[in-house]
């Protein structure tokens, strides 16, 4: 009996972690898709954040990305842009390609480098903290609002989810309407 209990339990705790794992539904004005299986919801840092994901980091790196999404911030998507690139200290490598998708039209950014950490990225006074070796995929686009959906992390972790990320923000579609059927 004791055996089938531990068995059941660690059945349990599987079908748990495996929840966690699975693939989650993300909306964005009125549109849905399916973030990666593997990729984990978790509560937003700040109340500035629309929706935050930790992606595992994979072998070789000392750390988790992070994929963050914020819905409604002002600036241009140059000026965007720019400001994520200077997130990186001098001599970042940084690609700039044109979006256009299901969520709009606006600008990406691939860049790599030495990523400068800020916990409170608006405060002027906050000190940064030097990441080596940290890559960043970034989107401004612009549609029923202007979203910025942002992966960083570590220079391993984030290229090995750069195909799931361009396929996640391709893949939205709209939700489909509820109809009521009168009885």
């Amino acid at each position: 009996m004791k055996t089938l209990m531990r068995s059941l339990a660690g059945l349990t705790a599987l079908a748990v972690l495996a929840a966690g794992l699975a693939a989650q539904d993300v909306s964005l004005g009125g549109k849905k898709a399916k973030t990666p299986s593997g990729w984990k919801e978790e509560a937003p840092a700040n109340q500035m954040r629309y929706a935050q994901f930790k992606l595992p980091k994979v072998a070789g790196d000392d750390a988790d990305a992070e994929l963050v999404v914020f819905k409604g911030l002002g600036g241009s998507a140059d000026a965007n842009i720019d400001r994520w690139k200077g997130s990186f200290a001098k001599g970042v490598e940084a690609k700039i390609t044109e979006y256009s998708g299901p969520l709009g039209k606006g600008k990406m950014i691939d860049a790599t480098g030495t990523y400068l950490y800020k916990s409170q990225p608006f405060n002027p006074n906050a000190k940064a903290e030097e990441k080596p070796g940290y890559s960043m995929l970034g989107l401004h686009v612009e549609g029923d609002a202007v979203y910025h959906i942002r992966l960083t992390g570590p220079a391993k972790t984030v290229p090995a989810n750069q195909q799931k990320f361009e396929q996640m923000i391709s893949s939205f579609q709209a939700e489909p309407k509820s109809s009521s059927v009168a009885a």
